[in-house]
């Protein structure tokens, strides 16, 4: 349900080849598939080859969330999965927020009643 569509951001070949991944995950993904666009290595900041800037425009061109993290230093890393959960939450929870109306509308208990959703937890 949910995808880190990684580049090296001290590769330009790496980032070039962001739009064929985007292009292969939106071909043959579920159809609400999550994703996150994550320059790698940023704590190599003298070796970089990719702003920030075109990363940003890039992910926001595809419809994706953007960080920029270093799985060395540990930068962004847990911040990375935390979001990529919190978005695949949010859409199941809006799948779940449909279904409910209509369940509702046939006189039965809404999902949105179900106890995960009144304890404020994520249904997932």
């Amino acid at each position: 349900m949910g995808f880190l569509l990684m580049y090296d951001i001290t590769n330009q070949d790496s980032f070039n080849a962001v739009q064929d991944w985007a292009t292969q995950i939106k071909t043959y993904s579920w159809d609400n598939a999550q994703v996150i666009l994550v320059g790698n290595k940023c704590d190599l900041e003298d070796d970089r080859l990719v702003p920030t800037e075109d990363g940003q425009r890039l992910a926001e061109e595809l419809g994706f969330q953007f960080f920029e993290a270093s799985a060395k230093d540990n930068i962004n890393v847990k911040q990375v999965f935390e979001r990529l959960v919190d978005i695949i939450c949010d859409k199941m929870n809006e799948s779940m927020e449909g279904e409910g109306n209509f369940l509702s509308s046939q006189g039965k208990q809404s999902l949105k009643d179900s106890s995960a959703e009144s304890s404020g937890g994520c249904a997932c």
